[in-house]
């Protein structure tokens, strides 16, 4: 009967120490399965000679030469460097500039920044909707400047191949600056003020202390934000769906945007896949050093 008790008691006591690893197995099994498992899925894919279904033949590397001989792909390409370029540094300047603003103490702070963030909580979707409602020629800026009396002003970037991109960027740029400002400003508030008081004291003007001592001392931050930003930008697919549809044509087409369209509208199963695989390429080329200098810097701190 002891002996009973005895190992009952040292179950429950197994299970009580493993029951958040217990708790955590299935939704880690089903995210092994459903993220890591459709990754190489896709991956074979890109080898195999899919069209409108999954084809199991190894066709070696033929789905990215055919996906490299491709008009399409490399303006989504050069959108891609476009729209990730000017995203990403003009988040950084936004970003920066509204944090040194903030970090001034003045009046109203937390409604500014609530208004600067709010942008953030909404999803592509609807960011993509309102703005091209107010880029559309026909119903937004363009009309209402016509009809206060401006009839030569022309604003018709989201109807013109040269220029749709540029919407996507503007769009883009509107969402995502708020989140850096936060980062920034987190940031700044860190800063050691003894610092800022012993400059202060040397007779240091403001822009000289920002630029010589706080914004120096956040790099890590403005690393940060580049891996997030860039991120965003690589995988950007429902803000250019929502506000151009990747058109006019396929002028406003990003990678993210051509593989949706090879593989679940034209039947080239085979060439999505690969340009997915480039998309992840791209991806891990940004994160993975980002990931190994973060843990690197973490081993010299211990």
């Amino acid at each position: 009967m002891g002996a009973s008790q005895s190992t009952e008691s040292n179950l429950a006591a197994s299970i009580q120490r493993h029951l958040s690893k217990i708790v955590v197995a299935p939704s880690f099994a089903a995210s092994l399965f459903f993220v890591y498992g459709f990754i190489l899925w896709t991956g074979y894919m890109a080898f195999s000679k899919s069209r409108m279904l999954p084809v199991w033949d190894w066709a070696g590397l033929r789905q990215y030469e055919r996906l490299w001989q491709m008009e399409r792909w490399h303006v989504a390409i050069e959108n891609l460097f476009i729209f990730g370029g000017l995203f990403i540094v003009t988040c950084l300047f936004i970003g920066c500039l509204l944090a040194v603003l903030l970090d001034q103490r003045i009046r109203a702070e937390g409604a500014l920044r609530t208004i600067f963030l709010y942008p953030m909580a909404l999803s592509f979707i609807v960011t993509g909707t309102v703005w091209k409602w107010l880029l559309n020629p026909g119903l937004g800026l363009e009309s209402m400047m016509h009809n206060l009396g401006w009839e030569s002003f022309k604003f018709d970037w989201l109807v013109n191949s040269d220029m749709a991109i540029y919407t996507v960027v503007i769009a883009a740029v509107w969402q995502a600056s708020g989140f850096v400002m936060a980062m920034f400003l987190a940031a700044l508030r860190g800063v050691d003020q003894d610092i800022i008081r012993a400059a202060y004291m040397d007779g240091a003007s403001l822009p000289r202390i920002y630029f010589g001592i706080i914004i120096p001392s956040i790099r890590p931050v403005f690393l940060s934000a580049i891996v997030v930003l860039a991120h965003l930008a690589v995988k950007s697919f429902d803000l250019v769906i929502a506000l151009t549809g990747g058109g006019p044509g396929y002028s406003s087409d990003l990678p993210a945007t051509f593989m949706y369209t090879m593989a679940f509208q034209r039947n080239q199963l085979g060439i999505g896949a690969a340009s997915a695989m480039m998309m992840l390429a791209t991806v891990m080329a940004i994160i993975v050093p980002y990931l190994y200098s973060e843990l690197r810097g973490g081993k010299k701190n211990g």
